[in-house]
């Protein structure tokens, strides 16, 4: 891990190049962000978010509700209220007032061509909707009522703060390919900010006074300008964190526990230690369909050998927490249905001691005397341990993983394959051990870390999680029995069925919690939410500003 002395803090305040005033934006109307934006700007198409500019859904594009993980609360946002009016119909009140930003008004009909768009193009990403939802019709300019054929509540209610709606005027003017991969520029949403200049490093924002919400809520976002800058390096961000030329940073930054201290305009979700908000779960995925990992006890030796608490305090500086056996993050809508007993009974820890004797009794052991185990059958055991190259902090945490499991006899090696590579042999199966935290994130159900895990649809190419290939039909079920809970009692027994499965038979070992990065610079912006203020979470990645980064635009203020 690399250290941060005082000369070398000075030398990155110095060195780092100055590239982001070139406008003439009033700095105090300016927000400068970062870490959501890894290319040139050039798609802002909501129906395929993973490639659009961060902020298509969000800043231009909304959704029906706001969700806050810290409180578990489903915020109406476009939607004034929507309940469940029996069994199987959810009807949906939309605000009165709500426009487009060219002037037109957003009503029922435009929920409903969102949904529909996905009935008519099965590309579209939330089109398995349509395998339990009926039909949508339209009551009047306001509301409409949801039929299912199959109410699945726990994927619902996730769907209604993750799915943006579309103006019909608009988008019902467009051809397949345009809807599918056309690059939508320029963009007309119903959100607080509109497109308005983009450049190859750079995507500028520009505050929409007219808004909705601020005649509606009371709301208005303080910045006139976001420009969300493309910086490809953490130390060039970190440095322009320092001289107050990013403003809001979502990366991953070494050295903050010390920058903290010797730099006081830095702020950070928590004072101390872990200073930041889980966002995502870190797991060892396990190719268990090669031979011998297939083998329950040889997975189950290795997440006893494995020190997560090592990786968080040698290679993040505590700024991460490490994971509990099951994943879970520590949130109120996960852990209100975390199976305590379960864990108690079945759960592992790091102990090296209890690794060695599961092998033992496996066993796996030292036949030739070369200081590591052989499998059952007498056959050599080497496994490789990827991370993309260039992710420093994975890089760093698998050669710990390497080394604990050395330390029992199992020959394991850290291997940094480049980015293509990396995904290549991740989702064609052509691994041995991968860390890998895609869709282990923040939601408001638990079904989505279990549906993405253990995704039952087995491909010779998955790229939707499960890249293990672990199978087991009772656990399939269980997840579909999951997504059907309506309460947290009926979610909570599932989940107990689950986590059993899980603890006997560890198909993948969780590890430490990524964090939600979040550094600001009070040098320009004050009141940026904290756990002593939180009001909202500061985050700029896709699929986190209806979670908390569009409120956080509308408290702070300027100096």
């Amino acid at each position: 891990m690399k250290q941060f002395s005082t000369v070398t803090l000075l030398l990155l305040i110095l060195l780092t190049a100055s590239f982001v005033f070139g406008e003439t934006y009033a700095r105090n109307e300016t927000l400068y962000a970062g870490g959501g934006m890894w290319a040139p700007p050039s798609n802002w198409n909501p129906i395929t978010p993973w490639n659009a500019v961060t902020g298509t859904v969000g800043l231009i594009y909304e959704t029906l509700y706001l969700y806050d993980p810290i409180t578990d609360n489903m915020k109406p946002w476009l939607a004034q209220e929507g309940l469940w009016i029996s069994d199987n119909v959810f009807r949906l009140k939309l605000r009165k007032g709500l426009t487009w930003s060219d002037g037109t008004p957003l009503t029922a009909k435009d929920v409903a061509f969102t949904f529909e768009l996905a009935k008519k193009h099965p590309e579209i990403y939330y089109s398995s909707m349509w395998n339990w939802l009926a039909d949508v019709k339209v009551i009047d300019d306001l509301t409409l009522d949801f039929h299912f054929s199959d109410p699945r509540y726990q994927e619902w209610r996730y769907n209604l703060y993750q799915i943006p709606i579309l103006p019909e005027h608009v988008w019902s003017k467009k051809s397949k390919d345009e809807i599918l991969t056309g690059a939508n520029e320029p963009p007309i949403g119903s959100g607080p900010y509109l497109f308005e200049t983009y450049s190859q490093d750079r995507m500028v924002y520009l505050r929409n006074d007219n808004w909705w919400a601020t005649k509606l809520l009371g709301l208005k976002p303080a910045p006139k300008r976001i420009v969300y800058l493309r910086v490809l390096s953490n130390n060039v961000a970190l440095g322009m964190i320092l001289k107050g030329e990013l403003d809001i940073s979502n990366f991953f930054l070494p050295g903050i526990p010390r920058l903290k201290q010797a730099y006081g305009n830095i702020h950070t979700w928590y004072d101390g230690p872990p200073y930041m908000l889980p966002a995502n779960t870190a797991f060892l995925f396990v190719n268990t369909v090669k031979k011998p990992l297939d083998n329950p006890e040889l997975r189950k030796a290795m997440a006893y050998a494995i020190n997560p608490k090592e990786i968080a305090e040698k290679v993040f500086e505590n700024q991460v927490e490490v994971s509990n056996p099951l994943g879970f993050l520590n949130i109120p809508a996960w852990m209100n249905v975390y199976p305590e007993d379960v864990v108690r009974k079945y759960g592992f820890r790091y102990d090296p001691a209890e690794a060695r004797r599961i092998l033992d009794a496996g066993g796996f052991k030292d036949v030739d005397g070369d200081g590591f185990r052989e499998a059952p059958d007498g056959s050599k055991m080497h496994f490789d341990i990827i991370v993309p190259y260039g992710w420093t902090d994975w890089m760093e945490s698998i050669k710990i993983i390497a080394k604990n499991l050395q330390a029992v006899g199992i020959n394991a090696e850290a291997k940094f394959p480049d980015y293509s590579k990396y995904t290549e042999d991740l989702y064609g199966g052509k691994f041995d051990l991968a860390i890998n935290n895609f869709n282990s994130t923040v939601s408001s159900t638990v079904w989505t870390l279990y549906n993405w895990l253990f995704n039952p649809d087995i491909q010779e190419y998955m790229t939707n999680g499960n890249f293990g290939r672990y199978q087991n039909s009772e656990l399939t079920q269980l997840i579909v029995e999951l997504s059907h809970a309506r309460t947290v009692d009926e979610a909570r027994e599932t989940v107990a069925k689950i986590a059993e499965i899980f603890l006997m038979e560890i198909p993948y070992i969780p590890l430490w919690y990524n964090g939600m990065w979040f550094q600001a610079s009070t040098q320009v912006w004050k009141n940026w939410p904290s756990a002593k203020n939180p009001y909202a979470i500061p985050c700029t990645w896709n699929g986190w500003w209806q979670m908390g980064g569009v409120l956080t635009l509308t408290g702070i203020t300027s100096k």
